[in-house]
């Protein structure tokens, strides 16, 4: 199914037709719906789909998703390495050279039947399994890009000029389990978006509507803030990418101290993981990217054959407890890693075994119909 036609699926919408793709942000402000993911590395793919329509998540097809066996899952950095990873960057913060950096792992796994596998029958998995303000799928494979997303958090939002981002640092199984270390996490990196907005908004405009609300997800709570501002004259994507990307969040603060330890500590690239995905609609000036966390992408290109990925992380602080860093990346990874191992699944009410979680992403649609259709300036179809 590697060659299914492309498609992607965000906030209750459907997008087909291809009709563009490019790496060249610029093209954000031109015309039309774009798909959009950034890789934390740096790669961007920009695709900008003619037909666009309300379509909710389909319930899963039984048997259409068949994900790897749940020990089959391995990870880039193992326990050992993760926490010895945590008490280097302690003291990078006692050197004084960084005040929190972002230590993550990549998992993987092989998949069982690498040519029937499609990312949105594992979209719908995770609708039903674990449900996300962001979620959603890019499935583009002659691009190299097969990615699910159940990510819980904002990157950047733009209504016309106004853009917004909301970090999530702080999590829990409950919030009992937050402690002042999480808080004080938080507060550092709200610090930090403030800065990188403020490198392309208006002098005076940025403002923190929201700081440290609490926010409940399956299986576990964060803290979340908000970030915003108004866009100066004259900034327009390339510019908002250049001064939030990586986002803050995921990286540390500095974010170029942060950036280097990343890298010397790190001993996988991190991909989607941890960049932007999400949407633009450059004709009506409405975005939304979101972090790419809770993210799941396929790689065909693996030595040993085609293969799922996933990255789990945790912010590192002075007040960090290694061990307490590495059950946060498990806790952030277990109910993901069952849904996509088929240990949770959806049957006619809901999720099996999975008490209270039920329905999908987005809103409902409406029924397809020949005389809903129109097209608008940039060509596409909408309905």
């Amino acid at each position: 199914m590697h060659d299914l036609p492309p498609l992607a699926r965000f906030g209750g919408l459907l997008a087909t037709d291809l009709r563009d793709v490019t790496s060249d942000p610029a093209a954000l402000d031109s015309t039309g719906f774009w798909a959009v993911t950034a890789d934390f590395e740096g790669r961007l793919v920009c695709a900008r789909f003619g037909d666009i329509r309300p379509d909710p998540v389909p319930a899963p097809v039984p048997g259409a998703w068949r994900g790897p066996e749940a020990d089959e899952w391995t990870s880039s950095l193992g326990r050992a390495a993760y926490t010895a990873g945590v008490r280097r960057i302690r003291e990078h913060i006692e050197a004084g050279e960084v005040y929190q950096a972002n230590l993550c792992r990549v998992m993987s796994a092989p998949l069982p039947d690498p040519a029937g596998a499609d990312v949105d029958a594992l979209t719908a998995l995770l609708a039903r399994g674990n449900p996300a303000p962001y979620a959603g799928t890019i499935r583009l494979p002659a691009h190299g890009v097969e990615i699910a997303t159940a990510s819980p958090e904002l990157y950047l939002r733009r209504t016309g000029r106004r853009v917004e981002s909301g970090p999530i640092k702080g999590t829990g199984r409950t919030a009992a389990d937050l402690l002042p270390k999480d808080h004080a996490e938080n507060v550092m990196i709200v610090d930090l978006v403030r800065n990188d907005l403020g490198r392309v908004c208006a002098t005076g405009s940025v403002t923190v509507p929201e700081l440290c609300a609490l926010e409940e997800h399956p299986g576990l709570v964060h803290l979340v803030s908000t970030v915003a501002g108004e866009l100066a004259e004259g900034a327009g994507w390339p510019e908002l990418l250049a001064a939030t990307f990586p986002p803050g969040s995921v990286t540390g603060a500095p974010k170029s101290s942060a950036l280097r330890i990343i890298e010397a500590l790190e001993t996988a690239p991190r991909g989607p993981y941890c960049g932007g995905i999400g949407w633009v609609d450059a004709d009506r000036g409405t975005a939304e990217l979101a972090v790419g966390i809770r993210t799941f992408w396929i790689d065909r290109t693996a030595s040993g054959g085609p293969r799922l990925l996933f990255g789990t992380g945790a912010g590192i602080t002075w007040g960090s407890d290694p061990d307490r860093e590495w059950a946060e990346t498990e806790l952030k990874a277990a109910r993901l890693l069952r849904v996509a191992s088929g240990a949770v699944g959806a049957d006619a009410t809901g999720v099996t075994g999975v008490a209270g979680v039920a329905g999908g992403i987005g809103t409902p649609g409406t029924t397809d119909n020949a005389t809903d259709k129109q097209t608008d300036e940039s060509g596409r179809t909408v309905r």
